[in-house]
């Protein structure tokens, strides 16, 4: 039995009623052992919102679900009954690969994605929705109500660094990210 990952794409924001459907298809099935795992690949996220701090659940790869499956190319019957568990589950769009043929992913790929859910898992990574020349207002402190552009990002410290025009001149101004929003 060779057990490989596949990428199945699914609709959007259905990725998780699409794993249990698949489960409970399996489980019915009795092909446990065939589709040992489904994942909705997530990391955690702390995320400010209004002064408060939160973890949540982001999507690492959203639009889609992972599936262990021993899929034997070598016997097509015992293939095509795998394949059939997966399509006829509700919602399901389509297996990443050729029309006729599925492309399992790399080990290195497999490795990446569990490897970055795990990390997240230990110490979740700070959200910050800004990017270098993100344009933004300033919404606390002494330059609320400024624009300006952002310059830098830091989310170790969570905090963002925007040049804002002060008497004709543009100055850095180091804030934390929950006090601006984007224009």
């Amino acid at each position: 039995m060779t057990l490989r990952w596949y990428v199945v794409r699914v609709q959007s924001n259905k990725e998780d009623r699409v794993r249990e459907s698949l489960l409970k298809r399996v489980k019915a099935a009795g092909m446990e052992a065939r589709i040992p795992r489904v994942l909705v690949p997530t990391e955690k996220v702390n995320e400010i919102k209004a002064g408060r701090k939160r973890v949540t659940q982001k999507k690492i790869l959203p639009g889609y679900v992972m599936i262990e499956a021993d899929v034997d190319e070598n016997d097509e019957v015992r293939a095509m009954e795998v394949w059939s568990i997966i399509r006829e589950t509700p919602g399901f769009g389509d297996v990443l690969g050729t029309h006729s043929h599925a492309t399992p992913m790399s080990d290195e790929e497999v490795r990446k994605i569990l490897g970055q859910m795990e990390t997240s898992e230990a110490s979740p990574t700070l959200a910050i929705g800004f990017a270098k020349n993100d344009h933004v207002k300033i919404q606390e402190g002494p330059f609320e109500g400024f624009e300006g552009v952002v310059e830098e990002v830091d989310p170790e410290r969570g905090r963002v660094r925007v040049m804002v025009t002060i008497f004709g001149r543009s100055n850095p101004v180091d804030i934390e990210y929950w006090k601006v929003e984007p224009v």
